[in-house]
């Protein structure tokens, strides 16, 4: 595949997933409705460490994959969740979220800012910039949080857990992704390729080489991956100068989580898949 058909798909990405509220996509092709048909379109993957769940968000709340394959709401079935456009796992049990209430939720300012849960997605509480910001893309480490201002095309960036903030820089990305133990170094996916800040979001310039990646994921162990739009994985074990090409997924992918020792979450267009050898293989769970 070129650069042109790749830098494309990134385009499209940050169009399909850029201003205030999303439409609820469509139900899943043939196939991959046990994922997807409850979730919507996916933002969000993440292992919580508490209980080693795998949790997706997506347009219609927040989600559990079952060792089935099978997806249950966190939230009440009945009630619905919020339009999830951001997300990350804090802790155990804890997760960062911004994105657009229910559809039947009257009361919440929209968009949401910053919310979090304390209880694995059941509920969630305001933590700052209600009514102001849709975040599209989180990350979270330790009380240092940052967070793309989709509507504003700026980054933000918190030193206490959400609750102020300090603007950064203009950046049109996807997906940004803060170093673990060292946030001022923090990796952004552009359509100019993968970029790099070293002041904490103030200035970032682009890496000389990098592969065109969508979605990226830091592990805590220091290797950071990426996936490009068509679904090719790439990992780089010095902070993100330098890349070497893994193994691909069976579809483009929609979010990615890493952990330590390798042990990746996809979820693409038409399921989740697993590796457990820094994207060298993959097995499909649902």
């Amino acid at each position: 595949m070129t650069y042109a058909v790749l830098t494309a798909g990134i385009a499209v990405l940050l169009v399909g997933c850029g201003g205030p509220a999303q439409p609820a996509a469509a139900p899943a092709t043939a196939g991959t409705a046990g994922v997807f048909e409850q979730v919507g379109h996916v933002h969000g993957v993440g292992v919580d460490p508490g209980d080693g769940s795998t949790v997706i968000a997506g347009h219609h709340g927040l989600f559990s994959l079952t060792a089935e394959g099978t997806v249950t709401p966190r939230q009440n079935p009945l009630a619905g969740g919020p339009d999830l456009m951001g997300f990350t796992v804090a802790g155990p049990n804890t997760y960062l979220a911004s994105g657009h209430p229910a559809p039947q939720d009257t009361s919440t300012p929209n968009p949401l800012g910053l919310v979090r849960s304390t209880d694995r997605g059941a509920t969630w509480e305001p933590i700052s910039l209600h009514g102001e910001v849709d975040f599209h893309a989180l990350d979270v480490d330790g009380t240092v949080v940052a967070g793309l201002d989709a509507t504003r095309g700026l980054l933000l960036t918190s030193s206490d857990s959400g609750q102020n903030w300090q603007r950064r820089a203009s950046l049109s990305a996807l997906d940004i992704a803060l170093a673990p133990g060292e946030n001022t170094r923090i990796l952004a996916t552009t359509e100019a390729g993968v970029m790099a800040s070293h002041d904490g979001g103030t200035t970032f310039t682009s890496i000389a080489g990098s592969p065109l990646l969508a979605y990226l994921a830091w592990a805590d162990d220091g290797s950071v991956y990426g996936i490009a739009p068509e679904g090719t994985l790439y990992a780089s074990t010095d902070r993100g100068v330098t890349w070497q090409r893994r193994g691909a997924t069976a579809a483009p992918p929609q979010a990615i989580s890493a952990e330590h020792g390798g042990r990746l979450t996809v979820v693409t267009e038409v399921g989740v898949e697993r590796s457990n050898d820094g994207g060298v293989t993959l097995q499909q769970l649902a």
